[in-house]
């Protein structure tokens, strides 16, 4: 189980996030652009991935990750159960998932050398 502070610090340790509230949850931004929501109540992070990127986690374990049941999810909103996840993979997500909205010369820092 991934704690919603850990999920604060994770995402807040991209460059130029900041943490604000996006109605009634709360949103990680980087250049004003949302790459991660926390829903409290429900346990759960929303992360804004490209739908490649989201099929790609979504077939780890569909009980876990898997598409939000709207037409966001056809753009590529992604919920993880916080519960369940394993916390290298939710790292995994947010760093796509910023890398996905941040400008090109912060998103470079981030993605894995292959």
């Amino acid at each position: 189980m991934v704690t919603i502070e850990a999920v604060r610090k994770l995402a807040l340790a991209f460059e130029e996030v900041v943490e604000l509230p996006h109605f009634d949850k709360t949103s990680f931004r980087v250049k004003r652009k949302i790459f991660a929501t926390v829903d409290m109540e429900r346990n759960l992070v929303c992360l804004l991935l490209k739908p490649a990127d989201q099929s790609v986690f979504c077939c780890y374990d569909k009980t876990v990750v898997y598409p939000v049941p709207n037409k966001w999810g056809l753009k590529g909103a992604t919920f993880v159960e916080l519960k369940k996840v394993r916390k290298e993979m939710l790292k995994d997500g947010l760093t796509v998932a910023y890398c996905t909205v941040a400008p090109k010369r912060l998103a470079e820092k981030y993605k894995k050398v292959q």
